[in-house]
């Protein structure tokens, strides 16, 4: 009777022993799922306050862009016609090439930071979701780009300004 009773206290104590080790488990597991989702969720809140940050970098910088563009475009204008009517030295004419390449440079500049920007957006999950806001920056801005190739920069910054609306526009749907 005895080895029964010593039976039924092992069998007892190691059904008791087999809830309180999986109890613990499952509680360690939940633990961890909730802490991975609490890090996901402050990964998706970094990931949004930088995308936002980044929009408004890329504004910042088309806009004092496309101010100084006015002058400048405005100066390679005239000094072209100078050199058409034979009025400009071939220095100036050389120099306003220069300036020339500088600007369209600066143009590829900015594309190649926009790309970057859209490629932020369809990458990171939390960024996802504004991807259409954002959408065709890239594509406006190798626009732009194409314009300065053929020397028309005023139309260039034009094409720069429509990618400031889109950028605000983006800017404003995020949280």
């Amino acid at each position: 009777m005895k080895k029964i009773i010593n039976t039924r206290i092992l069998v007892v104590s190691a059904f008791i022993l087999s809830l309180i080790f999986l109890t613990a488990a499952d509680v360690t597991a939940q633990r961890s799922t909730r802490a991975r989702r609490a890090a996901a969720a402050a990964k998706n809140k970094a990931d949004l306050k930088k995308g936002a940050e980044d929009v408004a970098i890329q504004i910042k910088n088309i806009t004092k862009f496309v101010f100084v563009l006015g002058g400048v475009a405005r100066g390679i204008e005239d000094i072209d016609k100078d050199v058409k009517a034979g009025k400009a030295s071939r220095a100036v004419a050389q120099q306003n090439e220069e300036f020339k390449t500088n600007v369209r440079a600066s143009f590829n500049g900015i594309t190649t930071g926009l790309i970057k920007l859209e490629a932020d957006f369809r990458t990171k999950p939390a960024l996802r979701k504004y991807l259409l806001d954002i959408e065709g920056v890239a594509a406006r801005s190798v626009g732009a780009e194409n314009f300065a190739q053929a020397g028309r920069f005023n139309d260039g910054g034009k094409e720069l300004l429509l990618v400031v609306e889109r950028l605000a526009d983006t800017l404003v749907a995020m949280p």
